[in-house]
């Protein structure tokens, strides 16, 4: 069985030989007077004695912080948890400085007589160790605390410089760029009014493309207004082959996701698998409660092209974990691909 020992912060049993042998040393010599240096073996064995029972008063002390650290977390409630942290550090000090006293009176090789005096300047001098110590754990554990978010934060600006850069590459795909174009010179050639609304849309898609690049989070209601033009070129491209489904809650659409975030999704879909009129893809996106969900058929390429599919998808999975608690989940069961995005309920600032 493996003893754990309690942490306030991961200095802690750094700090406490640092105390513990000095305070050892001044409070025998305090109790003892010179007969503590008299004999060798008197003072290793006064030092051990000591020693063993600061160092275990110590472990209790770091035990009720971490209690009591658990028990106030929030950073409103720090004055308080220090404050009762002080007032049980300077209880338990004397209540150990007696206890301490009382063994080297009981053991008759010590030769001990409790002195009162000696007493309040032990019990006075562990009292301001202690409040030292409350401070400087404090200290060491919001410091703790800080570099751990600042590498959160660094984390989640890569995140992001990552995901400018691979939504910089959705802009000027070369595929979907010329195919687009392909079908705008066809279209002007054939129908001049559906050119000119094919050619509206496809400005409204990068318009916003640019735009996702300036924010981090939108609303799901956004998106929906740019997948209309996304889902009309694509119309335009693949016809009845490509087919989006949306059914979403009114509720859902005040919710936040990531920008770009169905465009990365169907863009990874209709790349990785074939389409055809006769075997259409066809996606599913549907609004539940706290989390959007993607769903289409498997029917993966023969020949797949040649860039990177997965890449966008895997950036969209790091921002949500750099976010939050909330995960994108995956799942294939069968021909079918499922993709969970949790819908965020409020805008997060996060600096890029």
């Amino acid at each position: 069985m493996k003893i754990t020992l309690p942490r306030y912060s991961s200095k802690d049993y750094v700090v406490m030989p640092l105390v513990v042998l000095p305070f050892t040393l001044a409070i025998n010599s305090s109790a003892f007077g010179p007969r503590y240096f008299e004999s060798l073996r008197f003072f290793l064995t006064a030092t051990l004695v000591t020693g063993l029972c600061f160092s275990l008063y110590f472990i209790l002390c770091g035990g009720v912080a971490v209690l009591m650290k658990n028990r106030f977390p929030n950073e409103s409630q720090v004055t308080r948890r220090m404050t009762i942290m002080i007032f049980s550090f300077l209880i338990m000090s004397g209540l150990f400085l007696l206890a301490l006293f009382s063994l080297f009176h009981s053991v008759s090789y010590f030769n001990y007589q409790v002195n009162e005096d000696r007493f309040v300047w032990a019990y006075f001098g562990l009292g301001i160790i202690n409040i030292f110590l409350t401070f400087l754990h404090e200290g060491i554990a919001r410091y703790e605390s800080w570099k751990v978010k600042q590498k959160e934060t660094d984390e989640l600006r890569e995140a992001y410089r990552r995901s400018r850069l691979q939504g910089l590459k959705s802009q000027v795909n070369p595929h979907f760029l010329f195919n687009s174009l392909n079908s705008l010179s066809s279209l002007i050639s054939e129908e001049g009014d559906v050119a000119e609304r094919f050619l509206d849309e496809m400005s409204k898609v990068y318009r916003y493309m640019l735009r996702g690049e300036d924010d981090n989070l939108v609303t799901l209601d956004t998106e929906l207004k740019f997948l209309d033009s996304y889902a009309y070129l694509l119309q335009a491209r693949y016809g009845s082959g490509l087919q989006l489904i949306t059914n979403i809650s009114p509720a859902s659409r005040n919710l936040y996701v990531p920008a770009l975030t169905m465009q990365i999704i169907i863009e990874n879909a209709f790349t990785q698998n074939s389409i055809q009129k006769a075997s259409p893809l066809v996606i599913h996106i549907t609004g539940e409660p706290g989390q959007l969900v993607f769903s289409y058929n498997l029917q993966p390429k023969l020949i797949k092209d040649d860039f990177d599919t997965e890449a966008g998808l895997d950036n969209l999975v790091s921002k949500y974990q750099l976010l939050g608690d909330k995960r994108i989940l995956i799942t294939e069961t069968g021909r079918v691909r499922q993709i969970m995005v949790p819908l965020l309920f409020q805008q997060k600032e996060v600096a890029v």
